[in-house]
């Protein structure tokens, strides 16, 4: 008795198996490139945040004034929420010393889209 149809049922597993590792390869090469994108977004992001704080330490600084709330041009499609807080003023060695908290939020994109980034930064500072 020969076996018939061996080779047959051979081909047909392998080519099964080499089409599900292409497939499983495919789906990691995607979700790789998925994820670098996502943080490349996500620094980004940070950075946009990082021009929000810098611009809010800037106007308590410099300026001397300390905004609510304020909306920075869009920044590399970012847009840039910076607000400030100020209390006190606080006796420092006889010294009246006003603390200032700076918060900048970052974002593109809608929440749960793929293209959707946010980032929020603080900074407390304190000024005479």
């Amino acid at each position: 008795m020969k076996p018939r149809g061996f080779a047959l049922v051979s081909a047909i597993f392998l080519v099964v198996v080499l089409s599900l590792l292409g497939a499983a390869i495919v789906s990691l090469s995607t979700t790789q490139h998925v994820s670098g994108a996502r943080d490349l977004l996500g620094s980004r992001a940070y950075f946009a945040a990082r021009g929000g704080i810098d611009w809010g330490v800037y106007q308590v600084l410099q300026a001397g004034s300390c905004a609510a709330s304020t909306t920075l041009p869009t920044l590399d499609g970012f847009t840039v929420q910076v607000s400030c807080t100020a209390s006190g003023p606080y006796d420092e060695a006889g010294n009246a010393v006003t603390v200032y908290q700076v918060t900048a939020t970052a974002s593109r994109g809608t929440l749960g889209a793929a293209d959707h980034a946010e980032r929020q930064l603080q900074a407390v500072l304190s000024k005479p």
